[in-house]
């Protein structure tokens, strides 16, 4: 007992049915050998008898115990599976939710984008909304003028806007001209008319498109406005400035007018080409009167900037008097008195 509990004590990680065979294996050997020595054959005999079921025991043992190291491996590898596969599951789990969550960020991108959209949209109508007052306060002043015998065509889009008009009429209501020259007729044609019929003034309109012609020729005659206002068809025609082609109304249409003193340039359009209106005081200079104004409308356009800037820089006389509520600015004439004489 005492050789057994030594060998354990060495020998700590095996069990004891692991220690007891290679210590009973020996003390079997041991035995067998001293009985041959002493001449006990059958002893010695039997003690190899038993030495071999010790080993084959020894060896029942080292077979169950590898067939327990195998089911512990494969034990081993199912719980690796297992785990390789919880694995799996969470990491196509977190990609899912991470996906779920960037399909919720693009939605609310989405949401934020339309609501700053209709944010944006509102401010526009708002400020469209606000510009209102201010064109109803000017028709109501323009209709407190006068008392139209017709309906009055509409104001707006391509024609002036009623802030805009109330500003043109009071112009030429102060200023009394004789002869008011209107390149682009419409709407303002019919305003300007009743303005003139109580100041005694007259007006020419000329028109490139015959069927705008027409409907304003209809409006004059419906408000019985023909014995004071005009309108001309005047195709255009290539004119040349220095040099260049532009298409401005057929000089034929201006012949016989003479000391224009007011002039309300918006036409030619822009769409028919570049600088439509650049030729408008190359063409009208000598048919104005010596003292005349020179209303130009849209001039906040890059084109009718530039044409400003050119007439003011040619023309002596023609200074820039500033800009009316909208889109008009106001030039006023004076002949230089030397030039004045020679056309007298």
């Amino acid at each position: 007992m005492s050789t057994l509990s030594r060998t354990r004590r060495r020998l700590p990680r095996l069990t004891s049915p692991q220690v007891a065979v290679p210590v009973s294996a020996g003390v079997l050997c041991a035995g067998a050998v001293a009985t041959a020595v002493t001449g006990y054959d059958q002893i010695a005999v039997a003690l190899l008898a038993l030495l071999g079921g010790v080993i084959v025991a020894g060896l029942l043992l080292v077979y169950r115990r590898l067939a327990k190291v195998q089911k512990a491996g494969v034990a081993a590898q199912r719980d690796l599976r297992t785990t390789v596969e919880e694995m799996q599951r969470r990491l196509i789990a977190a990609v899912e939710r991470e996906r779920l969550t960037a399909g919720d960020r693009h939605l609310e991108l989405a949401e934020a984008v339309a609501r700053v959209r209709q944010l944006t949209e509102r401010k526009a109508g708002s400020a469209q909304v606000l510009s209102l007052p201010r064109e109803f306060e000017a028709t109501v002043q323009l209709f407190q003028g006068f008392t139209p015998r017709a309906p009055m065509p509409s104001s707006g889009d391509f024609a002036l806007n009623p802030t805009g008009l109330l500003e043109l009429l009071h112009l030429i209501r102060t200023r009394k001209p004789r002869l008011v020259l209107e390149l682009g007729s419409g709407t303002s044609s019919v305003w300007i008319a009743y303005v003139l019929e109580k100041s005694g003034g007259k007006l020419v309109s000329l028109d490139h498109e015959p069927g705008y012609a027409n409907r304003t020729r209809q409006a004059l005659t419906a408000h019985g406005l023909t014995k004071v206002a005009t309108v001309r068809d005047a195709p255009l025609a290539p004119v040349n400035i220095e040099g260049r082609d532009y298409p401005w109304y057929d000089p034929e249409a201006l012949a016989d007018l003479h000391d224009i003193d007011f002039v309300l340039i918006d036409g030619p359009p822009a769409a028919v080409g570049a600088d439509a209106r650049y030729p408008a005081l190359h063409m009208i200079e000598k048919r104005l009167a010596d003292r005349a104004t020179v209303v130009f409308d849209d001039a906040g356009r890059p084109d009718e900037q530039a044409a400003l800037a050119a007439w003011t820089e040619r023309y002596d006389g023609l200074t820039r008097e500033g800009e009316l509520l909208g889109r008009h600015a106001v030039l006023a004439f004076a002949r230089p008195p030397a030039m004045a004489a020679t056309r007298g």
